[in-house]
This record gives structure tokens, C-alpha cells and sequence, in this order.
């Protein structure tokens, strides 16, 4: 899922490098934090209604499609537009291939699950980053940490139900594939971040997102309707307040103290299911969010690094 002055959609919050804030300093972050995941369940709720009338490539390019005026805006208001072509072309080619899947397996899972179960499943991202940064950064995980990652893969399995009680189905393995994805790519904007301006690495996702997404789904796209013109403007600015939101409480707070609260997104969600669709979690998917919600916040305070990738 940057420096402090980082563009919308990733960023890199360096806790040793940073300096110690002011608890008012934290406080305004977090209340940023708190606006940016309101905004992002927002969006979400805009992608499940969408995927309900829509295929799951399609939402993946609309969302792609309604953020790309914004963004251009964005990164001309930096002026970031020198040099947009000169940055490595494999490795944003592989984070559009992953964001596309991403996307397309989120909206997919929506269509299957509501946000409440959606985001529980997700909530695993934190430790996919960190046991990939094993495997592909040669990064060095104790022991401790490594129990925390198995104890949020039992929160997924909690949560899934594998017995087949529960909604171990395409839509929760969706999700599942969808967080991890999401992990992949986070660990690609880390590497990025090291040559690449973040407003690029930004402009080219959503660009190579939009013409890749809208390829595979053009045989199949369904002819949109004017009554869902209020919904992908709502798509587009939710996100887009969202990630300059993030990027705010990472630039001014330190990432122990706001990353925690990302994890307010299972409120959101919980309400948000309940406004629009009379549902509500059962015991198993709180338990098993909880489960992971702890261990992803022992991650948190015990990682050198937090990085994100662009929101799902």
C-alpha cells in the first residue's frame, strides 16, 4: 500500500529516520488516518454496488479510469510531469499486471461477501508484506514475528471457516488472492521508491490499470447506466480524498501510532453493510478478525518500515 511529501497511493514511513512528534503531531494524523479509511469504505461500498451490475474486470477498470483526471491533476499541481517517461518499465508493468488482479478479485469477492467479511479477510496484508520481505527482499524476520504471521493465518481460517460451515467460497478466496496481490505489490513500491518519483509510479498504475483492465473486460463490458454517474464520481473523489488523507497521516505522525487505526475500516464496514444492506457479521467473522487485527498490530509496532500499495 513514500517520503513525507509523497504522492496519493503509496507511501514509505521510515520510523528509525523519523523524529519524534509532538502528541499533537500524532493526534492530526491519526485524524487523518480515520478520514482515509472512512473515505476508502466509501469507495469500497461504491465498487460493491458497482460489481453488483457490472463484471469484476470492468469495476477493476473503472476504478482505474474515474481516478486517472485526479491523479493527472495531482501530478501536474506537483509538477511531476518532467521526466514521466523515464522510469523502469518492467517493474510498473508487473505492478499494473498485479494491480489489475487485484482489483478485479476484490470486486469480485464483493459481490460474494460484504465489506464487514471482506475487510476481515484482508486485514492478512500486513502479514503477507512481511513474510514476503523474506523471501524477495532478504529481509530479516524473528521468531516472534513469524508466530504473529502464523497467528493471523489462523485468523483467515477462522474467518473462512474451512470446514464448510462457513463462506469458504470463490468469494473469500478471491479476497484472499486479492490481499495477496496487494502484499506483492506493496514489496514492488518499496524497490520502486528507491529510483521512481512516487507521483509516477502513481500515474503509470492507474494509466497501465485502465488500458489493461478495460482490454480484458472490453469483450464482455456492459453498457453503463446514466444512473451510475453519481456512484463512479463517488468512486473517484472518496479515493482520491482517501490516499491524499494516508498520505498525510504518514508525512506528519509516526507510523506505529497511525497504522494501528487503519483497522477502524471493520467499523466502517460493519456500518456501512448495516445502512445499505441490513447485514451484519456473525461471531466467527469477528472472532476471526480480531485474531488477525492483533496480530497485524504486533507487526506494525515491530516493523522497520511500513509501506502500502494503492488501495483496493
Amino acid at each position: 500500500m513514500t517520503n513525507g511529501a509523497a504522492a496519493p497511493f503509496f507511501f514509505t514511513a521510515n520510523k528509525e529516520r523519523r523524529t519524534v512528534k509532538r502528541p499533537s503531531g500524532n493526534l492530526y494524523s491519526i485524524y487523518a488516518m480515520l478520514l482515509a479509511v472512512f473515505m476508502f469504505a466509501l469507495m469500497d461500498t461504491t465498487m460493491k454496488l458497482l460489481s453488483a451490475r457490472y463484471p469484476a474486470l470492468q469495476v477493476a477498470a473503472l476504478r482505474a479510469i474515474c481516478s486517472l483526471p485526479l491523479i493527472a491533476l495531482y501530478v501536474a499541481w506537483r509538477g511531476a510531469f518532467a521526466g514521466i517517461f523515464r522510469v523502469r518499465w518492467p517493474m510498473h508493468l508487473l505492478r499494473a499486471g498485479l494491480g489489475i488482479l487485484m482489483l478485479a478479485l476484490f470486486a469480485f469477492g464483493l459481490q460474494k461477501l460484504s465489506l464487514a467479511e471482506a475487510y476481515s479477510i484482508f486485514f492478512i496484508a500486513p502479514a503477507l508484506i512481511t513474510a514476503l520481505s523474506v523471501l524477495l527482499l532478504r529481509e530479516r524476520v524473528d521468531l516472534a514475528r513469524w508466530l504473529a504471521i502464523g497467528v493471523g493465518l489462523i485468523g483467515v481460517l477462522v474467518v473462512l471457516r474451512p470446514s464448510g460451515a462457513g463462506f469458504l467460497t470463490v468469494g473469500g478466496l478471491a479476497v484472499l488472492g486479492s490481499a495477496a496481490c496487494y502484499a506483492v505489490s506493496a514489496i514492488t513500491v518499496r524497490v520502486l521508491s528507491r529510483t521512481d518519483r512516487s507521483e509516477h509510479t502513481v500515474f503509470w498504475l492507474m494509466v497501465l490499470i485502465a488500458i489493461g483492465a478495460g482490454a480484458l473486460a472490453a469483450p464482455d463490458w456492459v453498457p453503463m447506466s446514466a444512473r451510475d454517474i453519481p456512484i463512479l464520481c463517488g468512486l473517484a473523489v472518496s479515493g482520491f480524498i482517501g490516499q491524499l488523507a494516508i498520505t498525510e497521516a504518514f508525512s506528519r505522525g509516526e507510523a506505529s501510532s497511525v497504522a494501528p487505526f487503519e483497522y477502524s475500516a471493520l467499523a466502517w464496514g460493519v456500518g456501512l453493510d448495516w445502512l445499505l444492506w441490513r447485514a451484519l457479521p456473525d461471531s466467527y467473522t469477528l472472532l476471526g478478525a480480531a485474531i488477525i487485527i492483533g496480530s497485524g498490530l504486533y507487526l506494525i509496532r515491530h516493523e522497520k518500515e511500513h509501506v502500502e500499495a494503492e488501495h483496493p
